[in-house]
């Protein structure tokens, strides 16, 4: 028979009016209380409340109560399910926290808001009583539980971890997080490695050099930057352009770039024509040659610094055309369309190689002969005519404008495009010098404004136009004008937009398995 309201307020009184030393005499009257889970909906909402109130006093039944409790938890009725896991915490003592933590965790796959945000606020609760025991429950769900409970688990953890009082996250905590975490990125989807490196960024004991240098180890170990790069597998080119996101901003001069830079004038450039997009809109190639050129600055000693110089002066050749011929051989006017200009390609190519110029400054002197030399300084040459043309129109477009008349799409391209153009503008007087010179310093286009910046009347200098904001790809030359695909749907112009930071979630098995070593 079901056990009745009456009983479990009788039973309750019981074990209420006991005094402490005599609870255990009372078991009968506390399974009484168990037993209130096969009741009805008030007899389940007041067992929620009773269980755990005297849970601690009969340890002989731990199991059975903890089991009574989960019952609840997964009850129909959304306000039984809510009122048990609020109770939850009340078992974590001892032993019992990762047990609690495991089915928490489970928890987190329920599709109400409410009882979500309950499950989050008993878990919190739990880790400010043992991190580590709850860490243990929460990390069995991720290497073991359903994709959602995984995916879930793993999001918990890259927001409230970090919300957590140092007196929580101790070096003892933070190093388990650690080791654990590296357990998990060895079968990982896309979406769940940037996760799981937010994670490990935020813990305190890795913001030294020694701890960014061991983040930037795992993250090469999931760019497989020992194998070749399949240019026509959209999962492999997304697996290069994941790692490479997540460790850009832990380069500094104290932890070098060189293995990723080197990799991608291995692999990446060579193939540049052929990558594989992982998602329709992005511009692949603009993507690769954005995220070689932020990492350049940061190369430190290169064996290979002249075969990255040499594939990056490739490149240049290909995005910097020659003049278009002006007479054929009878004298006849045989001029044909001016050539596309791909500024925001140049912009990055040149950024790389002035860079990488600075550890071989006599680079184009001693290891590129002179015809090629001259090759070279005829198409920076006609580069820099066209640049001039275009940074007058630009000025011309921009010249009095302030304020909201600045926050129009066509205007912020416009904006942008300035800062592409000087920045190349300086970059190519550097070259021009005899000898080279790799002394001056822009800021690439894209990268953050530090102030607010306005367009002043007068001529700026290259300096001044080179820092910049969000990006936007340059791809038409300054005289023809061509219509291309605008990002956020501006007025149609001379640029196209480049994506920034996406997403893209694959299955675990992309991440997880390992690649041909063969190749």
């Amino acid at each position: 028979m079901a056990v009745t309201i009456e009983e479990l307020y009788r039973n309750y009184g019981i074990l209420a009016d006991a005094k402490p030393e005599d609870l255990g005499q009372h078991k009968y009257a506390y399974q009484v209380i168990l037993d209130g889970v096969k009741g009805g909906p008030k007899e389940k909402r007041l067992a929620a409340q009773f269980i755990p109130k005297f849970f601690s006093s009969f340890p002989e039944l731990a199991d059975a109560a903890i089991n009574a409790q989960l019952d609840l938890c997964e009850d129909e009725d959304v306000s039984i399910r809510r009122q048990a896991i609020k109770e939850l915490p009340r078992f974590a003592a001892g032993e019992n926290i990762v047990r609690v933590a495991d089915i928490l965790t489970q928890l987190l796959q329920t599709d109400d808001s409410a009882e979500f945000s309950q499950v989050n606020t008993a878990l919190v609760s739990i880790f400010k009583m043992d991190a580590k025991a709850t860490l243990r429950g929460l990390f069995s769900q991720i290497l073991q539980g359903e994709d959602i409970v995984r995916e879930r688990a793993i999001k918990f953890l890259s927001i409230k971890l970090k919300t957590l009082p140092e007196d929580t996250m101790t070096k003892e905590v933070e190093d388990y997080v650690f080791t654990e975490t590296k357990k998990v990125l060895e079968d990982v989807t896309g979406e769940e490695f940037v996760l799981l490196m937010r994670i490990l960024m935020a813990l305190k004991g890795l913001q030294t050099v020694n701890g960014r240098q061991q983040l930037v180890e795992l993250v090469v170990e999931q760019a497989f930057l020992e194998q070749a790069l399949n240019p026509a597998d959209p999962d492999t080119v997304d697996r290069l352009l994941q790692c490479t996101r997540q460790a850009l901003p832990l380069f500094s001069k104290n932890v070098h770039s060189s293995r990723f830079v080197t990799y991608f004038c291995d692999h990446v450039l060579p193939n540049l024509s052929t990558l594989t997009s992982p998602v329709a809109e992005l511009d692949i190639q603009q993507e690769v040659l954005k995220l070689l050129a932020e990492m350049s600055p940061f190369c430190g000693d290169m064996e290979k610094v002249e075969a990255n110089l040499l594939m990056l002066f490739e490149k240049l050749l290909e995005f910097m055309p020659l003049p278009p011929e002006a007479e054929g051989e009878n004298g006849e006017n045989t001029m044909s369309e001016e050539p596309k200009l791909q500024f925001s390609y140049v912009e990055c190519l040149l950024f790389s190689f002035h860079q990488l110029g600075k550890k071989l400054p006599d680079f184009l002197i001693d290891k590129i002969n002179a015809e090629r030399l001259k090759d070279f300084k005829i198409r920076l040459q006609y580069f820099a005519r066209g640049l001039q043309v275009y940074i007058r129109q630009l000025r011309v477009a921009l010249q009095g404008k302030t304020g909201d008349a600045l926050k129009t799409d066509e205007n912020k391209i416009k904006v942008v495009a300035l800062k592409i153009t000087n920045n190349i503008n300086v970059l190519i007087k550097d070259l021009f010098h005899n000898p080279p010179s790799y002394k001056s310093t822009v800021t690439l286009s894209w990268r953050p404004v530090q102030k607010a910046e306005a367009v002043a009347l007068k001529r700026p200098s290259g300096e001044e136009m080179g820092t910049g904001s969000t990006m936007k790809k340059l791809l038409s030359p300054p005289l023809p004008r061509r219509n291309a695909r605008q990002i956020y749907n501006p007025p149609s112009g001379k640029y196209s937009a480049t994506i920034g930071n996406f997403t893209n979630v694959y299955q675990r098995a992309f991440w997880g398995t390992p690649m041909n070593t063969d190749v």
